[in-house]
């Protein structure tokens, strides 16, 4: 997921600054420490005396295994069109050899959020074909992430240690161990050292996963300490961690270093899913301008801590840092989707069991898949599997963009620059207002929509039409959709933490709305606490749009229909804690289907129901 800033104790949100840096300070010390620590490494590898480790990272998979379009900026690396889990395959395969062939130790690790999101060819069978290319690869750690989540810790369990689910053979959109073939989970290890338990009851780990890993490398003992950023339980859906917290990832790595020095452990990486946002996204190699939690983290990190591989932000960097005695430390990221690796290299001084953190670089390498670049037979062979499997699901017309015929429409996600909603949005929080799974004698008549959650446009491909697969190209995250009872002044306050609470300050979260129609006071909204809510809030409170709107009364109550992420709390929302007598129905991708199944064709929203006042 997009960067999002980080949680401080308390609850508060704060965007973290490099303040003690210069801009273009980090960035020029990055260029010069990594010439100067490449030639620090040949020297004394030369020497033929230190033990080398050649670390190869990857971060924020999605479960891309297919190649993307380079027409798309999801398919290239700047104009280099890069990703495909064949390609990414081949690329760790070549590394290898030649760490090897250097005398170098490879080890391939990732920094989160390797399943969630993910396109329909990995998402329909909850992500178990990428877990197993992840396996084909040949990865060995991994930490977790924000998306690891997305179904929850325990579905995140049976990835881990595989099992299948009844899910009902596809019928539902989704199918668990297709084909009547189990799934055996995954052979790498899943780290998350600040995931713990609220209650320790009589588990006998303090953790959901374990703190880290603990690697040979020709005599000499390497520990990955595997963490998630801290405001995870902010940004996925709260039902599903209800049981677990998200500590503090500089105090947890830290709280491990004396323990892994009892266990004669003297070189440490930290897989992090966290990370930052460089000034030149294209310059991959280089790291101008960065600002972000990960920058706060790498910084202060203790000393015995060597490297941080990173990720969440899609960003591509290659820095050097100081830790808090002035030394060198790697802080890396390859971008996502697999479209680059990220290729640290290290010397370990037998004497000391350490990181030479003088000698130690990193080099980002963009994963081609241009023609005659080489492909991995076995990821292939499982796509093709997986891609038969999922066309009856994929390939199912669902509808059409008016008018009908004419090919090639697309719904945007794009929000209209005065108030905030989009034609895309405004029809999927109809889609679920109208929801019959909610209907009944108390059918929402307002439903709020997390513009997060909308993940691409809504196409049409070139016979005009909509298919199954293009839908949930726009919803992918399998949410449910719930109905509750709010006041007026209740669903004030939500629309009101749009811009407080953890929402302040630029980062806004524009819900779509359905059956509301208001506007909002830019200038207020930038003042802490304040409501930015501009006259009165108009509501369709008979759900007939043949009647008109009338004033959302304070006393008196709605129904309101929303994903279960936000109603649980997702996004800082809340507010969604007020409601009564919650209903929970079927998935958000359902309801989508079912409204363009009803609405054929289906035509663009005008973006007129939020406005905003200069």
């Amino acid at each position: 997921m997009p960067f999002s800033s980080r949680r401080a104790k308390g609850g508060a949100l704060a965007i973290i600054a490099a303040a003690s840096l210069a801009a273009g300070s980090l960035a020029a010390a990055t260029a010069d420490q990594g010439r100067d620590a490449r030639r620090t490494y040949t020297a004394k590898a030369a020497a033929d005396k230190y033990v080398k480790l050649d670390l190869l990272a990857l971060n924020d998979f999605h479960g891309n295994l297919e190649v993307v379009p380079s027409s798309s900026s999801s398919g290239r690396i700047n104009n280099t069109p890069a990703g495909g889990a064949a390609y990414l395959a081949a690329l760790l395969n070549e590394e290898r050899a030649k760490s090897r062939a250097a005398g170098a130790t490879p080890i391939t690790v990732a920094a989160g959020d390797l399943i969630g999101a993910s396109p329909l060819l990995s998402a329909a069978f909850h992500d178990e074909p990428t877990i197993e290319a992840m396996n084909k690869m040949g990865l060995q750690v991994a930490s977790v992430g924000n998306h690891e989540f997305d179904e929850g810790w325990r579905e995140l369990k049976r990835m881990q240690k595989g099992g299948c689910l009844d899910d009902g053979d596809g019928e539902n959109g989704a199918d668990s161990c297709p084909g009547g073939k189990d799934f055996e989970g995954a052979d790498f290890r899943y780290l998350g050292a600040n995931v713990v338990w609220k209650e320790q009851g009589d588990r006998t780990s303090p953790t959901v996963f374990p703190e880290y890993s603990i690697k040979q490398v020709q005599g000499e003992r390497v520990a990955f300490i595997g963490m998630t950023l801290e405001a995870t339980d902010t940004i996925v859906s709260p039902s599903g961690i209800e049981e677990i917290d998200f500590d503090d990832e500089v105090k947890t790595a830290n709280a491990l270093v004396p323990e892994l020095r009892q266990r004669g452990v003297r070189s440490i990486i930290v897989l992090l899913h966290e990370g930052v946002q460089p000034g030149d996204a294209t310059a991959y190699n280089d790291c101008t301008g960065v600002s972000g939690p990960g920058l706060e983290i790498a910084e202060n990190l203790k000393p015995a801590i060597d490297a941080v591989v990173s990720g969440h932000t899609h960003q591509p960097y290659n820095c050097v840092v100081e830790d808090p005695k002035g030394n060198p430390r790697l802080l890396t990221s390859a971008s996502s989707f697999g479209r680059m690796v990220s290729k640290l290299h290290f010397l370990i001084d037998p004497k000391s069991g350490d990181i030479v953190r003088p000698a130690a670089y990193a080099q980002n390498m963009i994963v081609e898949n241009g023609e005659g670049e080489p492909q991995a037979k076995g990821i292939l062979n499982l796509i093709a599997r997986y891609t038969e499997l999922v066309a009856p699901i994929r390939d199912e017309v669902i509808g059409h963009i008016a008018p009908e015929g004419t090919p090639d429409q697309s719904i945007t996600r794009t929000a209209d620059a005065d108030g905030g909603d989009s034609p895309l949005g405004n029809l999927i929080a109809d889609a679920q207002k109208a929801d019959a799974t909610l209907g009944g004698d108390n059918a929402p008549v307002i439903a709020l929509m997390n513009p997060g959650g909308i993940r691409a446009d809504l196409l049409e491909n070139s016979d005009g039409d909509i298919t199954y697969g293009a839908a949930f190209s726009v919803q992918p995250f399998n949410n449910l959709v719930a109905a509750t009872t709010l006041s007026g002044t209740e669903i004030k306050a939500i629309l009101n933490q749009q811009w407080n609470g953890g929402n302040e300050g630029t980062n806004r979260k524009i819900l779509q709305v359905s059956g509301l129609e208001y506007t909002w006071d830019l200038s207020t909204a930038l003042e802490t606490g304040a409501d930015a809510l501009v006259g009165d809030v108009m509501v369709d409170d008979d759900g007939d749009p043949a009647t008109d709107m009338v004033p959302l009364e304070d006393n008196t109550e709605y129904r309101v229909a929303a994903n279960n992420f936000i109603m649980d709390g997702g996004d800082n929302f809340s507010g969604f804690a007020a409601g009564a007598d919650r209903v929970n129905g079927g998935l958000d991708i359902d309801s989508l289907r079912e409204y363009l199944l009803a609405n054929d064709p289906v035509e663009p929203t005008p973006t007129d129901r939020i406005s905003q006042q200069p």
